[in-house]
C-alpha cells in the first residue's frame, strides 16, 4: 500500500469533487453562470483605461498674448505641475486667455485627480493678476469620444431648418439611457440680426451698450405671484420672451420728446440663420456634395456602447416612423458598438475555435478520456473569468479576450500535467481505487502546478 501523505489544497479539491454527486452541478452551473456573464458584460473596442486630463481656462479680459503669457500661463505652469500625479501639462496663450491641459499619470483616480486640480487652483488664485478672472475647469474623459455619429442631410431643407430637425431628434437620443453626451455640428442657427443706426442712436442720446442692456432685460420670464381658486393655487409668470423679429424691433429702450424709443427706431432687426462657423457635408455616391448635420453621441463610463448605439437608431427609426423626420435622410458615419461587437464576436470565435483545436490535439496524442477532461476544464476555467469580469464591473474588449486566449494555453499545460500525472498513478495503482488514485496524484503535483501558472501570469 501506498503511505498516506498530506493532500495540500489541491488533493483536498480533488477530493471533495471527485465522487461529489454536486460535481456536473457545479460544472453545469459554472457554464450558465459564464453564458449569463457573456450577455451582459459591456463590449468595446478598446479597454477603458484611466488617464484623467482637466482644461483650465482662465480669462484675462483685454491683455496681450504677451501679457498673458508672462502673467498668468508662466505662473499657471509651474503651479499645475506641483500637483501629485499630474506627467504633463500643456498650455496655450492667446489675447485675453490661456488654456491649460492637465495630463495625469495613467492609472491615477479620476475622481482624486479632480479632487486636487480644482484645490490647486482654488489656493491660488490670489497670484492671477489683476482683471484675470476665475479659472474654469472641465474634465476630460476618454468616454467622452463619441460611440455614434450620424450625419443628416436634405434634398429640400435649407441648413437652419435642417438643423433645426437635428436638434429636434437630438431631445430624443439625450432621453436614451446611458447616454452622457451629445453635440451638434454644422447647419446654421436661428439669430435676430440687430444693425445699429448710429446717427439715430446720438439724436435720442443712446449707447450701444444701454440697447444691449435694456434688450436683454425686456427677454426675460419672471413670477408675478399666485392667483388663488377654489382648491388649488395657480402660480402666475410675466413673459416678455423675444419670439420674432417684431417682438425685438418692439422692445422699447427709452423716450425721447415724450415719446417712447423702440428698437426699430434706432437699429433694423431681421429674423434669419447666422454665420457659418464650421461647414459639414456629405458627400453622396454620385460624387456630389450637399449641406450637412453631424450629432454625436457619446455613452456613459462601464455602459455597453452596442446597447447604445441599437437604442439611439431604434429612437431614430421611430421619429422617422413619427413623421417628425420627413424630408431628412441620413447616414451612420460612425458606429463603435457596431464595430466594438464584431470585433469582440471575432475574438469569442477564435477562443472557442483555439480551445476545440487544443481538445481536438490532446484526443489524438493522449486519449478520448484526457481530452474530455481538457474539453470540460477549459470552458469551465473561462466561463468562471467572465462570471469574474462581470461581477468587476469590467468590460468585453480587445485586450481582456486576448489575454483570455493567451491564457488557453496555459489552462492546456496544467490540465495534461495533471492528467499525465494520475496517468502514471493509475498505472502504479498497488490496488488503491480509481478515486483514490486520482485524488493521490492531484495532490502530489497540483499545488506546484498552481505554483508555476501563478508565476507564469
Amino acid at each position: 500500500m501506498k503511505k498516506e501523505h498530506a493532500l495540500g489544497v489541491a488533493g483536498a479539491v480533488a477530493q471533495a469533487f471527485v465522487s461529489s454527486k454536486l460535481t456536473p452541478l457545479a460544472v453545469l452551473g459554472s457554464l450558465l453562470l459564464g453564458a449569463f456573464a457573456l450577455a451582459g458584460l459591456p463590449r468595446e473596442e478598446e479597454p477603458q483605461i484611466d488617464v484623467p486630463m482637466f482644461d483650465v481656462f482662465v480669462p484675462y479680459p483685454g491683455a496681450s498674448a504677451a501679457e498673458v503669457e508672462e502673467r498668468v500661463t508662466a505662473v499657471g505652469e509651474r503651479r499645475l505641475m506641483e500637483i501629485p500625479g499630474v506627467e504633463y501639462v500643456y498650455s496655450t496663450t492667446e489675447a485675453g486667455q490661456a488654456l491649460f491641459i492637465v495630463r495625469f499619470k495613467v492609472g491615477t483616480n479620476p475622481e482624486e485627480a479632480a479632487t486636487r486640480v480644482f484645490t490647486k487652483a482654488s489656493a491660488n488664485q490670489g497670484e492671477l493678476p489683476p482683471g484675470a478672472l476665475a479659472p474654469v475647469i472641465k474634465p476630460r474623459l476618454i468616454d467622452d469620444v463619441p460611440v455614434l455619429a450620424l450625419t443628416f442631410w436634405s434634398p429640400t431643407l435649407s441648413p437652419l431648418e435642417l438643423r433645426r430637425k437635428a436638434a429636434e431628434f437630438r431631445k430624443e437620443a439625450v432621453a436614451v439611457a446611458d447616454v452622457a453626451e451629445t453635440e451638434l455640428t454644422g447647419g446654421r442657427r436661428r439669430q435676430f440680426l440687430v444693425r445699429l443706426d448710429p446717427e439715430a442712436l446720438a439724436r435720442r442720446r443712446l449707447s450701444a451698450l444701454e440697447v444691449l442692456g435694456r434688450v436683454t432685460a425686456a427677454n426675460t420670464r419672471l413670477p408675478a405671484g399666485t392667483a388663488a381658486e377654489p382648491g388649488r393655487a395657480v402660480l402666475v409668470e410675466t413673459d416678455s420672451l423675444v419670439r420674432t423679429a417684431a417682438d425685438l424691433g418692439g422692445v422699447v429702450l427709452g423716450v425721447s420728446d415724450g415719446r417712447p424709443v423702440r428698437l426699430s427706431d434706432v437699429a433694423a432687426v431681421s429674423d434669419g440663420p447666422d454665420e457659418d462657423d464650421a461647414e459639414v457635408a456629405f458627400l453622396k455616391p454620385d460624387g456630389s456634395r450637399t449641406p450637412a448635420v453631424t450629432l454625436a453621441v457619446s455613452k456613459r463610463r462601464g455602459a455597453n456602447a452596442t446597447t447604445v448605439t441599437r437604442a439611439v437608431l431604434a429612437r431614430l427609426e421611430a421619429e422617422k416612423a413619427a413623421g417628425r423626420l420627413d424630408a431628412v435622410e441620413w447616414a451612420v458615419t460612425r458606429d463603435y458598438g457596431r464595430t466594438a461587437k464584431e470585433k469582440s464576436d471575432e475574438l469569442l470565435y477564435h477562443m472557442s475555435l483555439a480551445a476545440a483545436s487544443v481538445t481536438l490535439l490532446i484526443v489524438v496524442a493522449l486519449g478520448w478520456r484526457e481530452g474530455l477532461v481538457v474539453l470540460v476544464a477549459v470552458p469551465v476555467t473561462l466561463a468562471l473569468t467572465l462570471l469574474v469580469y462581470f461581477l468587476a464591473g469590467y468590460t468585453l474588449n480587445r485586450i481582456t479576450l486576448f489575454a483570455l486566449i493567451f491564457s488557453i494555453g496555459i489552462l492546456v499545460d496544467d490540465a495534461i500535467v495533471v492528467i499525465e500525472n494520475i496517468h502514471r498513478h493509475y498505472v502504479m495503482r498497488d490496488g488503491r481505487s480509481l478515486e483514490r488514485v486520482a485524488v493521490d496524484a492531484v495532490a502530489e503535483v497540483g499545488n506546484p502546478t498552481m505554483l508555476a501558472t501563478d508565476r507564469k501570469s
